[in-house]
């Protein structure tokens, strides 16, 4: 069998769905003492998300209500919100707004595209960029991209033509990135 690679379009005509995810749960992260955890003690806060100077006077507040004098540490022991996106312990409280933001506005397939890159958000936004768009399934896409052609297919040809294989090729051979989220299937052009 020979293995054809797709061409890739000059520009997308679909629009990036909103990938906001559907809760209105904050996006938090629960940051605790270390002088006081290290001391048998829980004690810590939940803390939205929102900037990094508003995480940081949080931060601050909770330290010096701490029941171990002058603590100073802090470590991000939890967090919600994030989609399945990972938040380090010792993340900056810059790096967490920049996930968050990036969360917010992707939403769940915002998680599984960063993710797949290993946390590199640089390369997760950027993956955005080659969206080609929210399908019920791989053929289903390989159908549209066949009409975008501009071809016309003969009415008595049309049944003959398996768009199931065609997303198998597709599958096969590295041009597309796909993601399940909810039910749908999200392509990226993978060039």
């Amino acid at each position: 069998m020979t293995f054809c690679q797709a061409e890739p379009q000059d520009s997308f005509d679909h629009q990036l769905p909103n990938f906001a995810p559907p809760t209105v749960d904050p996006i938090r992260i629960y940051v605790a003492c270390l002088a006081a955890y290290n001391n048998g003690h829980l004690h810590g806060e939940w803390i939205n998300v929102t900037d990094e100077a508003s995480i940081w006077e949080a931060v601050q507040a909770m330290l010096f209500r701490s029941p171990i004098e002058e603590a100073e540490e802090w470590a991000i022991h939890d967090y919600e919100g994030f989609e399945g996106a990972e938040v380090g312990e010792y993340f900056s409280f810059a790096n967490v707004v920049e996930l968050a933001e990036y969360i917010g506005e992707r939403g769940k397939l915002g998680a599984e595209v960063l993710n797949y890159y290993g946390g590199n958000i640089e390369d997760a936004k950027s993956r955005f960029d080659e969206y080609a768009g929210e399908y019920d399934s791989l053929a289903a896409y390989a159908e549209e991209l066949t009409e975008q052609t501009g071809e016309t297919i003969p009415q008595r040809l049309a049944p003959y033509i398996d768009y199931k294989a065609m997303a198998h090729d597709y599958e096969q051979s590295g041009d597309f990135l796909t993601f399940r989220v909810g039910g749908s299937i999200h392509i990226f052009w993978a060039h």
